[in-house]
């Protein structure tokens, strides 16, 4: 029997949270296991730093399909896909044997969270059109769960299934294949539709033509913010235990607080969409996290061990620019095609931005031999962050900036 409306609901959330749980592992389990993957595989330490920058590409040029296959097979029907995508992508790649193999089956993993980063506020526009702020942070804390998880315990794993790397990177397709399950019902059931009375004049919105999205000043402020804050985030998970370790930190205690630094995306990314939906500008929350920030960045250069902590929480908060930046997603736009428009532009844009950040901060310390350059750019990108936050922040929609 199909599912009725209010279990096709409760369905949605739980397809939601599992989804959301399955859009980072593929990157950060790999990252735990990034040493034992370069020496079993052969891989030259140059392949290996391609690797840590493939996520971004394949999120920029993947992500740009999304509202299309959206409009053709349906957002739930391309999420289905994707998270399928991601379970044959995690399946594949520890046992391809070969550079070219991983590299190939890890694209199709990615290819999969891509489209799905994309749609998903455009899931929680269509069925939870008064909710965008608590759904947003559902999926966000989830989110961050996910990613936090599978960095903390891809290791314990491995090492439970016998110390085999395969093992330990192949038993998150798992996880990926549970988020398949609750989408299927809703892809054959196509009278769960959402539980709103204007979801006909919305399905009748987003027949119309596409908007000219680049005519859109919110369009380009939000891009350039999802960019720098993903620029921000990366050179976090990518660099700051080396930072510290550098510092005198000791390796382990480096490595607790790159996850501390990394689960206080848990709780604010619940909190900060809730609190944004209430406020009629989202401005202020951007210049909030913004000065976390460089606050964070001038603890790092001035006295990075002997307040390593505190600068790690600051640095957490300020990292919570993500769910912020997914929430004005939802808000900016009226209709569900607005929104898969603009949740392709941004983050397919904002990707493509945040793709040179990490490798320029590892030249700056090697051409330099310390961390003063590399922590003065940082400090230099969050300016414009918050500046492109507060514009991203007003209280306007793309459909009327791209008529206009």
């Amino acid at each position: 029997m199909p599912p009725t409306r209010a279990w096709a609901t409760r369905l949605v959330v739980v397809a939601i949270v599992l989804s959301a749980l399955n859009l980072r592992p593929a990157i950060t389990s790999l990252g735990a296991l990034l040493e034992e993957v370069r020496h079993g595989l052969g891989m030259s330490g140059s392949v290996a730093g391609l690797l840590t920058s493939v996520p971004p590409l394949c999120f920029a040029v993947f992500g740009v399909t999304a509202p299309r296959l959206a409009r053709r097979f349906g957002p739930g029907a391309v999420v289905c896909a994707g998270m399928a995508a991601i379970t044959a992508g995690l399946l594949i790649r520890p046992y391809t044997g070969s550079t070219a193999g991983f590299l190939a089956a890890s694209a199709l993993a990615l290819m999969g969270i891509a489209v799905s980063n994309v749609l998903m506020p455009v899931i929680v526009k269509r069925w939870f059109p008064d909710r965008v702020g608590s759904m947003t942070g559902l999926y966000s804390m989830a989110l961050a769960l996910g990613t936090s998880l599978a960095a903390a315990v891809t290791v314990p794993l491995t090492d439970a299934l016998g110390g085999n790397w395969h093992s330990g990177l192949a038993v998150w397709a798992g996880l990926a294949a549970a988020a398949v399950l609750p989408w299927l019902p809703l892809v054959r059931d196509r009278s769960a539709t959402p539980a709103t009375a204007q979801e006909p004049v919305r399905a009748m919105e987003d027949r119309q033509a596409p908007l000219r999205i680049t005519r859109s000043r919110t369009a380009w402020a939000l891009a350039v913010f999802f960019g720098l804050q993903a620029t921000a985030a990366y050179i976090t998970m990518g660099w700051m235990a080396q930072i510290f370790r550098d510092a005198g930190v000791p390796a382990g205690t480096a490595g607790v607080l790159l996850a501390v630094t990394m689960v206080m995306g848990v709780p604010l990314a619940f909190v900060i969409p809730r609190l944004a939906t209430r406020l009629p500008h989202q401005g202020p929350i951007a210049l909030a996290l913004g000065v976390c920030g460089l606050a964070g960045y001038a603890g790092l250069y001035f006295a990075p061990a002997d307040g390593a902590w505190a600068w790690a929480l600051l640095l957490g908060i300020s990292n919570c620019a993500f769910p912020l930046a997914l929430t004005m997603v939802g808000m900016r736009a009226r209709t569900g095609q607005g929104v898969a428009q603009l949740s392709a532009f941004a983050q397919s844009t904002g990707y493509l931005i945040s793709i040179p950040g990490p490798l320029l901060v590892g030249v700056l310390y090697q051409q330099s031999g310390g961390w003063g350059l590399p922590i003065a750019l940082m400090a230099c990108l969050m300016l414009p962050q918050m500046a492109v936050g507060f514009l991203a922040g007003r209280n306007r929609t793309v459909e009327d900036e791209a008529a206009g």
